[in-house]
């Protein structure tokens, strides 16, 4: 089994529901109890409905993670609707408000007890200009770095903001390589991985480290950026998704036929194309967010549940490609990692 790491910055996790505080929607959430007891032993969760609206499409894997936490959560307690914006795969501001709209339609047709929204763009199309401070309680998720640019927290609004162990992959690069004076960030052309580029770039420049973002949207393109960037000291390969003919074989033997510099990443699936990782688990997204929810409908208010930040990752090593380089990993991290691709 992967190895967990937990963070261990300054977060909790929500408490306990509290005692259910006076008000509408919770006068209405007893009336259903009383009716469902008087008529006889149906599951009271059951009765009430939860919607995950998702920024992106079934199939990519961050997102099925998520999803599947969410599901593990919430099976036999809450019906669960969902709604995709698949605004990965579609990247146009246009599209991603038409979708918000179409959401925003299906939540007013379907009146969910309680939105997920999943990952930035549902944040950013929808919760903010549609439900903000509104009556109908939402649990973000997946939100990555901060949540200043959306205004939250809001009155019926908390969740879980995505970060990444940069500093702790920075001084796994600095164990490794030397000199460590420049890189590249190689990733998708999409919103998101502009943001992480970004905080990337902050980090390694604080410790004199240079990082240049490439940002494609081709297969082809992304195959002659990572030839090209073998003559760097390191690269950080983001995410894939949004490089919509993307095809894991052709991907997987160009990088084994020209990887030479040692290339890390924080995406569990990216691991063919690269040596190392510390990645997130977007299943610990979706059970937190899904556990809250129960929490609201138990009578908690969003308000009064902090904001927190994942708290986990894991330690992955790809040997098979590691053994490409003249790269030894120091002990305190090969004896931690989990090997894939072996």
């Amino acid at each position: 089994m992967p190895r967990l790491y937990e963070y261990t910055g300054p977060a909790r996790l929500p408490q306990c529901p509290r005692k259910p505080a006076p008000g509408a929607l919770l006068k209405q959430g007893i009336a259903a109890i009383l009716a469902l007891a008087l008529l006889g032993p149906s599951p009271m969760a059951l009765a009430q409905k939860c919607l995950y609206v998702s920024s992106y499409h079934q199939g990519y894997e961050w997102n099925d993670g998520i999803e599947k936490g969410i599901e593990s959560v919430l099976a036999g307690k809450c019906e669960l609707d969902k709604f995709y914006m698949d605004t990965k795969r579609n990247t146009s501001i246009a599209f991603a408000e038409s979708m918000a709209l179409s959401a925003k339609r299906h939540i007013e047709a379907s009146n969910p007890d309680v939105v997920i929204a999943g990952d930035d763009n549902a944040s950013r199309f929808l919760v903010k200009p549609y439900y903000r401070d509104a009556a109908l309680p939402i649990v973000f998720c997946g939100i990555n770095w901060t949540v200043d640019e959306y205004g939250y927290p809001y009155q019926n609004a908390t969740g879980m903001v995505e970060v990444i162990p940069i500093r702790p992959l920075l001084n796994a690069l600095q164990a490794v390589v030397n000199p460590l004076i420049r890189g590249v960030y190689l990733s998708s052309d999409v919103y998101t991985e502009y943001k992480d580029f970004e905080r990337y770039r902050k980090v390694f420049s604080e410790q004199g480290v240079g990082l240049d973002g490439v940002f494609v949207k081709t297969l082809a393109d992304w195959e002659q950026s990572y030839s090209d960037a073998q003559t760097a000291d390191f690269i950080v390969l983001g995410n894939n998704a949004g490089i919509n003919d993307w095809e894991k074989r052709s991907a997987a033997r160009h990088a084994f036929k020209n990887a030479r510099t040692f290339t890390v990443t924080n995406y569990d699936w990216m691991m063919p194309y690269a040596m190392f990782a510390m990645t997130k688990l977007p299943e610990e997204q979706g059970e937190w967010a899904a556990k809250v929810a129960l929490s609201i409908l138990a009578g908690e208010q969003p308000a009064d549940i902090p904001i927190i930040v994942n708290r986990r990752w894991n330690i992955l090593v790809n040997s098979k490609l590691l053994e490409k380089t003249d790269v030894s990993l120091p002990a305190h991290l090969s004896h931690k990692a989990v090997r894939v691709g072996d």
